[in-house]
């Protein structure tokens, strides 16, 4: 039996009958030969590995009144054939089809009686494809466990054996109300104790950060952004950046945008590709990173669907970059450890190289931030309160992003994933498209993710706030291409 962390417990607590916070994953892959049946082969391949999948086997046991985080056991029940799931797609079977049947599954909570999984086996699809979309609850595993369960779950070649080990695992019994009861106790008496430790940790990283010349540059740069008499007073006499541009601070309040109301509980999701090694290429052409192309092309996308609209802020928009907290040197392997940092977008820049430096300046400025500030503390401080306390948390906060302007316009996420084949059976996978959640006042999320030589690319939208996704989902594909063709140009000799 183990206890969740607050930081999952979170995730639990902040669900309700619109908000679900599972994240998925959509595979598409390729029929070996037309006699090939996917469903009976992901089923007897999650079956041969299931002893390796620790997440996939657990339950939840919660604590009575909310009064401590729940635990996890190795579900006594555990019925395989609840969580595996055969559907299709209508005629002709396209990915717009896929797309409006992926929106449809994930706009539903998870049954907590069970673990908090499930799988969909996909046929229908037009060229001999199928495809699996392998929903699990944020609580159970964050984006970088969720990839590596994920390989887990796959072969790594077409012709793998059955695991020695295979099916091998044992249940364990409920715990009594009495004793995660007498558990809640002890930890409401360590909980104060905790609180002080972390808060002595976040006083020494303020107190370096304050000693540090990168973080005295920082708080220059910030004041050096103050417009009016006050800011003229306090940059008298300071150097601005070599160009004389200040640097690109996202807005204390971010503008608002149609995206940016609460939602409801109907999805859109829409999928796009890239070829990796075009967008490494531009990188490399522009002196950027594969990072500051993805938040460049979705800023510009952005920028030219809001036009489109006529909804276009003059301010720029801002995205909660999510950032991986992870070591190597977990003692464990399933539960979260991430946090975010909060970068502007150039959605108020005129042209793909200018909205390129614009990204590669905000992601720059967002990890100073984040290395200023006790950011990694974040899954620590979570666990301080209780599920009791954190719901009513959620829910004052779900009724302020109703009234008041989000501290930010999305959620951009970039995840590196596997750079080997990867099957089921013989299947070979051709993509894998991240699939995240949204929430109130933000009801929009673009996660990429690389597989092999593809940059897979997943939008999530609020159903109501936005009906085209499809439309974002060309803009962004279409500033890449803008952004391509304007490197290769600025590489060309006059």
């Amino acid at each position: 039996m183990k206890q969740l962390s607050g930081l999952d417990s979170v995730f639990l607590d902040a669900e309700d009958d619109h908000q679900f916070t599972h994240v998925s994953q959509l595979l598409i892959l390729e029929r070996p030969d037309p006699d090939f049946e996917p469903y009976p082969a992901w089923r007897r391949q999650l079956a041969d590995r299931i002893h390796q999948l620790e997440p996939l086997r657990r339950r939840l046991v919660e604590v009575p009144f909310g009064l401590d985080h729940p635990y996890w056991i190795a579900d006594p029940d555990f019925d395989l054939d609840f969580h595996v799931r055969h559907s299709a797609v209508p005629p002709p079977g396209g990915d717009g089809e896929l797309d409006e049947l992926v929106g449809r599954l994930v706009a539903a909570p998870m049954d907590r009686d069970h673990p908090l999984w499930v799988s969909h086996v996909i046929e229908g699809l037009d060229g001999d494809r199928f495809a699996i979309l392998t929903m699990i609850h944020h609580s159970a595993v964050d984006g970088a466990a969720g990839a590596d369960l994920l390989e887990l779950m796959l072969e790594d070649s077409p012709d793998a054996g059955r695991p020695a080990e295979a099916g091998r695992w044992r249940a364990e019994s409920p715990p009594s109300t009495a004793e995660v009861l007498a558990r809640a106790a002890v930890n409401g008496v360590r909980r104060p104790a905790r609180g002080l430790l972390l808060a002595a940790r976040a006083g020494q990283k303020l107190a370096r950060a304050s000693r540090s010349p990168a973080a005295i540059d920082l708080a220059d740069k910030v004041r050096g952004t103050l417009r009016g008499p006050l800011g003229s007073v306090l940059n008298a006499g300071r150097a601005r950046d070599d160009d004389g541009r200040l640097p690109r601070l996202p807005p204390l309040v971010s503008p608002r945008t149609p995206f940016n109301h609460p939602i409801s509980r109907y999805r859109r999701f829409a999928h796009r590709s890239l070829p990796l090694a075009e967008v490494k290429s531009v990188g490399k052409q522009a002196g950027a990173t594969i990072n500051d192309v993805v938040v460049a092309i979705c800023g510009g996308g952005l920028r030219h669907w809001l036009t489109e609209r006529g909804e276009l802020p003059d301010r720029p928009l801002t995205a909660l970059i999510p950032v991986s907290l992870r070591s190597g040197d977990e003692e464990e392997r399933w539960t979260n450890r991430v946090s975010g940092t909060i970068a502007a977008l150039p959605t108020d820049l005129d042209g793909p190289l200018e909205r390129l430096r614009g990204a590669h300046e905000a992601l720059d400025l967002a990890k100073q931030v984040f290395k200023a500030l006790p950011g990694e503390l974040a899954p620590d401080v979570a666990g301080l309160g209780t599920p009791l306390a954190t719901t009513a948390v959620s829910r004052a906060v779900t009724r302020w992003s109703t009234a008041a302007a989000a501290p930010f316009n999305l959620v951009v996420s970039n995840v590196p994933g596997p750079t080997d084949p990867l099957y089921v059976g013989p299947a070979p996978m051709r993509h894998y498209v991240p699939v995240s959640a949204i929430a109130d006042g933000v009801g929009l999320n673009i996660t990429v993710q690389s597989y092999v030589d593809q940059l897979d690319i997943g939008l999530l939208a609020c159903a109501e706030l936005v009906p085209d996704l499809a439309d974002l989902a060309d803009a962004v594909v279409a500033e890449f291409d803008l952004l391509r063709d304007a490197v290769r140009s600025a590489e060309e000799p006059a």
